[in-house]
């Protein structure tokens, strides 16, 4: 029958040039007529803020920003919004400085100017993420979609390489989650293999040249890309699993997008063979765990979810969250079981060799 998809480009300027952040910040504020700004930042950023901003009409500077974005802190940051006349919303840093400006455009439909320093992606969908009462939950509204992102590679630098090959690895399974997602068309899979190509070669770069522009650059685009495919696709297996670890149990975003992702990959792989294909491409290499197995090899890459804060006895609760809102199209069965066992590798990092056939026993 051929082709037969549907798909939806979202509405987002994007503004890319190392060296570029304040001339591209000034002139957008213009653009919008702002003039009572409310600057997203954490603390560690005051400085790079300063300098970016020091001839924009800021009314206020935000730094009480959270992972995972609890409600308390989301309703304070838009009391502060509404209090201080905001017109618009510029944020500076990773996914939890633009997941406030999210939450505050969510309830007042504010225009967001992202300016991203690591590789979260969150700055090119219109997904939300709040927590509240130890349960993350998740959404799309046009409201949360930043109206320009402005990407300057040098503003990452300061970024450690670790968090940099996190942070990656996380683009890395938005690109992947994004071939099986609820919504995956040939479109989402062209835009994830170029994402995966371009992650491949930035993130070994950074490691090899923390003060190098050309990995970061590479990094900063394949992020981009994969936000793009992912905001598309919609969120598979992957950022289900995810989604529950972090906001229940409270743990670092991109480490654990980071130690999941070949566990996933390893599970899907063998029931979905087209997007196996693309995956091992992008790599360039024979199949897509190999490839995603090598490159985590080469940037030392997070390996266990215990090393996180996540206990083997809660598995059995975490399975019970996951299972109900994993995706009907996912392209192997979902059981508890299975589930369970994929858990369980991941929290004590087992080897992914023998998943294709059932994981590996438990250590013994």
């Amino acid at each position: 029958m051929g082709m037969l998809f549907s798909h939806d480009t979202l509405p987002q300027r994007v503004l890319f040039g190392t060296g570029k952040a304040a001339e591209h910040l000034g002139a957008e504020v213009d653009r919008f007529g702002a003039s009572r700004v409310m600057v997203i930042a954490g603390r560690r950023d005051s400085d790079t803020v300063a300098g970016l901003t020091a001839r924009l009409p800021v009314a206020l500077h935000y730094s009480d920003i959270v992972q995972h974005v609890p409600i308390e802190s989301a309703e304070k940051a838009r009391a502060a919004a509404r209090e201080n006349d905001i017109d618009l919303l510029v944020c500076l840093g990773g996914g939890s400085a633009v997941g406030l400006a999210k939450a505050i455009a969510l309830d007042t439909a504010l225009p967001i100017i992202a300016i991203p320093t690591t590789y979260a992606g969150s700055e090119a969908t219109n997904v939300w993420g709040q927590t509240e009462a130890g349960r993350k939950s998740t959404g799309v509204d046009a409201r949360v979609l930043p109206a320009t992102v402005i990407y300057d590679a040098a503003l990452s630098l300061s970024l450690p390489v670790g968090l940099s090959v996190a942070s990656g690895l996380n683009a890395m399974a938005h690109c992947i989650d994004s071939l099986w997602g609820p919504r995956a068309d040939p479109i989402n899979a062209a835009l994830a293999g170029e994402g995966i190509r371009a992650l491949a070669d930035g993130l070994p770069a950074i490691v090899a040249d923390p003060e190098g522009v050309h990995g970061r650059e590479q990094a900063l685009y394949g992020a981009y890309l994969s936000a793009v495919a992912f905001a598309s696709a919609g969120s598979g297996m992957h950022h289900k699993i995810c989604h529950v670890l972090g906001g229940t149990y409270n743990m670092p975003h991109a480490q654990t997008h980071a130690t999941v992702l070949p566990y996933v990959l390893a599970f899907n792989a063998p029931a979905a063979p087209g997007a196996e294909s693309r995956i091992a491409a992008a790599f360039g290499s024979s199949t897509a765990l190999e490839g995603l197995n090598a490159l985590r090899k080469r940037l030392d890459a997070p390996r266990a979810l215990k090393d996180y804060g996540f206990d083997a006895a809660d598995i059995p609760e975490a399975v019970s969250l996951i299972l109900p809102v994993v995706p009907a199209n996912n392209p192997r069965t979902v059981t508890a079981e299975n589930l369970a066992a994929l858990l369980a590798a991941a929290h004590r990092g087992a080897p992914t060799s023998a998943v294709s056939v059932g994981f590996p026993p438990p250590e013994s």
